[in-house]
């Protein structure tokens, strides 16, 4: 009875072990009961000769319960590391290709208009090149990338979360469910305030770097941490979330329209013009094409927020005065000061004009589809170098 006991309680276990190892882990409970239970009564598929066992045991087989769940976590927790990876090195890629529009696309929103010196791109940039050299080029870009990386890395995965959570919410209701343009877009939305608000002291930091100008005598932060240092002591905390509401409201349709018009158009190109069974057959150029296409339209809506966004980071700030090309208008920019975003944007209207709201659209045009475009490529390309799945184009 001992020997037979033995037998059979070896013969369960290495059952056990062969089906996980056919099944890779699949199912786990469900087989191991049933090897048990086929074991335990003595079927044929689970009995094994007593003349076979000393050979058997001679092998001397060991066997360790597997953990799926542990496997899994281990699993989840790469593929969110190499997106979190994959979506940092986009934004920096991204950025930095566009920091010189970047950054007069920043002057020409907060100088408005009391300066004619930044009126234009090419004006503009001549006027940075000749005034501040290479440096005046890219500078806040270091601020920039330092926001934009844990920015661009939490808006990809949030992104991810949020389609996945949706369509798994849809296919309750019909299983047949697809990614569309309105899941893309409540998705996109929610990763894009996620991932605002998560970095808003960032952004506000590197949007005070930057609109600083060599040469005026108003220099005043020498890095981010100086900058936070000062802006908490002279204007309190709450000044690190200054314009953080037209930001959040502005985010809503930019962000989700870059993401639904991106997959949709990426989709749609792919069955309907190329024949392809999945976006993920096209290659960088399509896509490049495709991100710059949702850049622009996403810009174009969500402008003017981004304008009483950054109007509202420097308000009370006597450095913006330094912009202005006359005494006049330098005394009025340092004595302008905004309550809120509607305030902002009364007070904008009434001084500037309607025309004001869109300060720096054109430069920003020039460098918002290349940006878009290179992250979303980048991001892709990445995550196939690194093997992690593409959830962005169904």
């Amino acid at each position: 009875d001992t020997l037979e006991t033995r037998v059979r309680t070896v013969s369960s276990r290495w059952m056990v072990s062969r089906e996980m190892r056919e099944t890779g882990g699949a199912g786990h409970e469900t087989f191991t009961a049933a090897a048990a239970a086929r074991a335990a009564s003595g079927s044929p598929s689970s009995s094994c000769h007593v003349g076979g066992a000393a050979s058997f045991f001679s092998r001397s087989p060991s066997f360790t319960a597997h953990s799926t769940s542990d496997s899994t976590t281990g699993t989840r927790v790469l593929s969110v590391c190499k997106s979190l990876l994959a979506g940092g090195i986009a934004g920096g890629v991204s950025r930095t290709a566009v920091a010189p529009l970047e950054r007069l696309k920043i002057l020409q929103q907060v100088a408005g208009s009391s300066t004619k010196n930044y009126n234009g791109v090419w004006n503009g940039l001549s006027h940075i090149w000749k005034s501040e050299g290479i440096k005046g080029m890219f500078k806040g870009n270091g601020a920039n990338c330092i926001r934009i990386v844990p920015n661009s890395a939490s808006k990809f995965l949030a992104y991810e979360y949020l389609e996945g959570a949706l369509l798994a919410r849809n296919r309750k209701s019909d299983p047949d469910a697809k990614l569309g343009p309105l899941t893309r877009l409540c998705a996109g939305a929610g990763a894009g305030i996620f991932a605002m608000s998560a970095t808003y002291p960032l952004d506000m930091l590197r949007g005070r770097l930057t609109v600083q100008v060599e040469g005026t005598g108003e220099t005043q932060y020498r890095n981010m941490s100086h900058a936070a240092r000062v802006i908490v002591q002279e204007e309190g905390v709450k000044a690190l979330y200054k314009g953080w509401l037209p930001s959040v409201i502005g985010v809503i349709p930019y962000v989700g329209l870059n993401f639904a018009v991106y997959g949709t158009l990426k989709d749609a190109i792919a069955v309907d013009v190329y024949g392809l069974q999945s976006a993920k057959e096209l290659d960088v150029g399509t896509g490049l094409v495709c991100g710059g296409i949702a850049g622009a339209i996403g810009q174009t809506v969500a402008y003017p927020f981004d304008v009483c966004r950054r109007k509202l980071q420097v308000s009370g700030w006597h450095g913006v005065a330094a912009l202005a090309d006359s005494k006049a208008s330098a005394e009025q920019a340092a004595r302008i000061r905004y309550t809120g975003m509607v305030d902002c944007f009364v007070k904008v209207v009434r001084h500037e004009g309607v025309g004001a709201l869109f300060h720096g659209l054109s430069a920003n045009y020039i460098k918002v589809a290349p940006s878009i475009a290179i992250a979303f490529v980048c991001y892709e390309e990445i995550k196939k170098i690194l093997g992690v799945e593409l959830y962005i184009s169904s």
